[in-house]
Parts: C-alpha cells; sequence; structure tokens
C-alpha cells in the first residue's frame, strides 16, 4: 500500500506564527508557501526554515473531490536520450487521460549537503494532484515531506530501493542479465565478462544476479575477476574493460548493464586494436538510441522505457482516485535486440 500520511496529523502552527519565527510579515510567508517570486533569498531561505522547523503543513490548492488536471514530471537530467523516452511515454499517457504535464529537473541535495526543497514547494503552490519522480531516488525528509502533504506519487525506475510501500514501475532486470549472458554462451562464449553499474542499485544487483545464474545453468564457473562495477557512464566502463584485457586469462565477451558504458567498452577495445565482434563479443543494457547508431549496431537488453513511463501514469491516476495497488513492484518484460557486436568466439 502507497505511504500515505494519517488524516488525524495535528493542524500544526499558523501561518502569523511561522511569520513571527522568521521575523517577516505574514504577507511575504505567504508569497513564500506560494511559490511567488518576488522575494529576497535571504527573506526565503529564513521563512523555508520556519516553516520546516515549526512543522508547517502547506496544503494543497487543487480540489480533490474535482478530477485531477494537472500533474509533475521530475527528473534527474533533460539531456540524456533515456529521459527523452521517459518524457515520451509520460506524454503520451497524459494526453490520453486528459492531464497536463508540468516537467522539472530536481537536484536531490543543495551545495550544503541538505535536501533541495524548493522544487517540492513548487508541486503544491501550482496545485499538482500528483508526482512522477524519475530519480536516483528520495532523501528521507523528502519522502516524508510527500507523505505529510498527502500528495500521491510514483518512482519510475529508482536505482535505490524506495521505503516499503512506495509505488514503483521498473523493468525485468534478473531476467534481462540472464537472457544477455545466455545469448553469449549459445554463441560460444565461456569467458563472459560482466561490467556492471554500482554496487548497491537495485537495477545492477538484479542484472548481475541474471549474470550468474546463466553461468550456474550453463555449467560455466563463475569467476570473480571477471566482474567489475562502474558508474553508469563511459569513462569509468572504459576503465574496467582495460582491466578485463590484462588479466593474464582475459574475457572473449562481456555483458555491460547499460548502452552508454557499452560505448566506452568500445573505446577501449579499439585503444587495443580488438574489432567487435571477430575479436570480442559487446552486449549492452537498455536500447537507447546509440545503441542503433554504434559502430558496429550494439546486441542489447531492451527495456521499454516509455512503456515503463506510461505504466507509471497510469497508475497515479489510480493513486490520485484513492486505489491503492496489491503490489507495490510493477515490472515489465524486457527482451534481446540482436544486432551486429556479438558472434563466435575467435579461434585459440
Amino acid at each position: 500500500m502507497v505511504r500515505t500520511a494519517s488524516a488525524s496529523v495535528a493542524a500544526g502552527p499558523t501561518l502569523a506564527v511561522v511569520a513571527r519565527e522568521a521575523g517577516v510579515s505574514v504577507p511575504t510567508a505567504s508569497k513564500v508557501v506560494n511559490g511567488r517570486e518576488d522575494v529576497a533569498p535571504e527573506t526565503r531561505r529564513r521563512v523555508t526554515e520556519a516553516l520546516d522547523r515549526l512543522g508547517y503543513v502547506r496544503r494543497p490548492r487543487f480540489d480533490a473531490a474535482k478530477p485531477p488536471r494537472l500533474i509533475d514530471l521530475v527528473v534527474h537530467s533533460l539531456e540524456s536520450s533515456w529521459s527523452g523516452a521517459v518524457l515520451h511515454g509520460v506524454e503520451e499517457a497524459a494526453h490520453d487521460a486528459g492531464l497536463e504535464v508540468v516537467v522539472s529537473a530536481a537536484l536531490i541535495r543543495s551545495r550544503a549537503g541538505r535536501p533541495e526543497r524548493g522544487w517540492l514547494d513548487k508541486l503544491v503552490a501550482r496545485g499538482s494532484s500528483g508526482v512522477l519522480f524519475n530519480l536516483a531516488g528520495l532523501s528521507d525528509s523528502q519522502y516524508a515531506w510527500l507523505e505529510q502533504h498527502r500528495i500521491p506519487f510514483v518512482m519510475i525506475d529508482p536505482v535505490r530501493e524506495p521505503p516499503e510501500g512506495v509505488v514503483s514501475v521498473g523493468a525485468a532486470n534478473w531476467r534481462g542479465g540472464l537472457t544477455a549472458t545466455e545469448h553469449l554462451l549459445s554463441l560460444g562464449h565461456e569467458r563472459v565478462a560482466v561490467i556492471a553499474g554500482p554496487r548497491r542499485t537495485m537495477c545492477s544487483s538484479a542484472r548481475v544476479a541474471g549474470y550468474r545464474s546463466a553461468l550456474a545453468s550453463a555449467g560455466v564457473r563463475h569467476r570473480a575477476d571477471y566482474v567489475r562495477h562502474a558508474g553508469f557512464d563511459e569513462s569509468v566502463a572504459r576503465s574496467r574493460m582495460r582491466e578485463l584485457l590484462d588479466l593474464p586469462e582475459p574475457p572473449t565477451a562481456v555483458f555491460v548493464c547499460s548502452d552508454r558504458m557499452a560505448l566506452g567498452v568500445y573505446e577501449a577495445l579499439a585503444e587495443r586494436g580488438l574489432s567487435v565482434p571477430a575479436d570480442f563479443s559487446v552486449v549492452g543494457f537498455d536500447d537507447l538510441p546509440e545503441a542503433r547508431w554504434a559502430s558496429p549496431a550494439l546486441t542489447t537488453v531492451r527495456q521499454p522505457l516509455s512503456e515503463m513511463a506510461a505504466t507509471a501514469l497510469r497508475s497515479l491516476l489510480r493513486l490520485m482516485d484513492g486505489h491503492h495497488p496489491e503490489s507495490a513492484r510493477t515490472e515489465l518484460s524486457t527482451r534481446l535486440v540482436e544486432r551486429a557486436s556479438t558472434a563466435a568466439p575467435p579461434l585459440a
């Protein structure tokens, strides 16, 4: 069941009390609460800190009895093709439902190390009926803020496991890791490595578990030195691929847990004069446009990003209508997309 605030939460301090605590007038405190821009930064900071310190609850302006018309999509970046696929899925589903969507990018932490709350305040100020988050995760105080304000929300493919009961939509990562590794094994590779994302992320752990399960089912020995972890970017993946190539018995194929990371693997192989797939086979994960543009085109596991986003929006609509899902986690199927980056291992 989704996390919601108790209906018995005390009313809390009035705006006049907050204004007195912050040393400002009530109209000025009201401007901060309602997201107005005509407030000096230092004044806004004092009022915001007083709001947090006193536990003032900023009530949504929308009428919950009316059909929802506006939702927020909060992403961690608007610059990647990943975000573009998510936005496409949300936009299409929102159009079908007659909703308007406000899209924003959010920093999870401020430079002072505290949770950044400005964008959360704006959700209430503009009367959003619910929120979709495509972020690594939220801080404990941000989850508490959403609970306190009784704002329905759904996480799209969270990197870190959300608190119990938080509704999320993702991909079948274990199955994807299994399928990618089985493909390489079917081609005759026995020395198969994996370059995964950060160790304690949900998707990375599941994909590595699928990789290990495929090896075990095929009777292929699991080698700890063939498992490497990186961030989800090209540069660290390139370094991890160099480490694998420097092993006394290097692998002949690698399952890379994101398409962006696979591009870094391509660069490391090219540095050593190795050709894909004649000398080395590579499988990615995501099926972003970059996978098709790579040379050679990347064999990868497709996770349906747009469909995940659309499913998340439909789940949000049900939450806003007061219907809680039996299971908080929904996983959509992945599938292997074969292209030109895999082949049988080279002859010894």
